[in-house]
C-alpha cells in the first residue's frame, strides 16, 4: 500500500475522499431573505398589564411567515381595542344630575 499522491490527481483531491473534522461539521445556512426573521422592535412596557400581553404577542409574528402575521395583528388589535374600550365602562362616580359639564378651558 502506497500513501503517496497518485500522479497526475492533485493532493485536494485526495482530501475530499478522506472526510476530515472540516467535512463533517454541517455547512452553513444558506441566507433566505424569504424566511421569517425577528424585526427587533423594542417593546416598553406600559405597566398595563393586559396592554403589554397584548404587545408581548407581537412577537409571535417574528416567527411567522408573513402570511400568518395578519391573524396576530388582528388578534392584537382586538385586545388593544377591548383594553380602551374597557375604560369608559369602568365604575366610577356619576356625574350629579342636572348640572352642566364644565366646559375645558
Amino acid at each position: 500500500m502506497n500513501d503517496s499522491v497518485p500522479e497526475g490527481e492533485p493532493p485536494e483531491a485526495t482530501a475530499a475522499q478522506e472526510p476530515g473534522p472540516a467535512a463533517q461539521a454541517e455547512p452553513e445556512p444558506a441566507y433566505d431573505p424569504a424566511a421569517p426573521a425577528p424585526l427587533d422592535v423594542p417593546r416598553v412596557p406600559t405597566g398595563h398589564a393586559d396592554v403589554d400581553a397584548r404587545l408581548d404577542r407581537l412577537a409571535d409574528a417574528d416567527h411567522l411567515a408573513t402570511d400568518g402575521h395578519l391573524e396576530v395583528y388582528e388578534d392584537v388589535h382586538r385586545g388593544l381595542r377591548d383594553a380602551l374600550t374597557a375604560l369608559d365602562v369602568r365604575p366610577g362616580a356619576p356625574a350629579p344630575a342636572g348640572r352642566p359639564a364644565a366646559a375645558p378651558q
